[in-house]
């Protein structure tokens, strides 16, 4: 029920997107397509899927990036590091979108899951502000 009045009231991003690949019978299992408009990974096309337990929203959903990126935040197996993740019944699958759209408009190499990722971003931000 709660899961039902959160798709019903998702407010999501301009560049977001959701798709139910097994029908709308299923809304336990979703995908969701991120197409950042900014930042380093403009012009990208990210597919997340989640997983809701039955127990929604004592416990969070399970989020896996389907498209191999090269992330801080995320590692090649698609596991995703967002401290939205770390749950509380009183967020909703809209929060979890727009962090997940964060990610990509201003990656966090300071949190890494991905730590070869975030040396080279932080690496590329000390050039950046180097020739500034």
């Amino acid at each position: 029920m709660r899961l039902q009045k959160d798709i019903d009231f998702f407010n999501l991003p301009k560049t977001c997107n959701i798709a139910f690949p097994n029908g709308k019978d299923d809304l336990m299992n979703f995908e969701v397509t991120i197409r950042p408009d900014e930042g380093y990974y403009l012009g990208g096309n990210f597919v997340f899927t989640f997983s809701v337990s039955p127990i929604y929203p004592h416990e969070a959903p399970k989020v896996k990036c389907k498209t191999k990126v090269y992330h801080p935040n995320i590692d090649l197996e698609g596991n995703v590091c967002l401290n939205i993740l770390d749950w509380k019944p009183v967020l909703n699958i809209n929060t979890i979108i727009y962090g997940l759209f964060h990610l990509f408009t201003q990656p966090n190499y300071e949190d890494p899951l991905n730590h070869e990722a975030a040396a080279v971003l932080k690496g590329q931000l000390k050039a950046v502000r180097i020739q500034c």
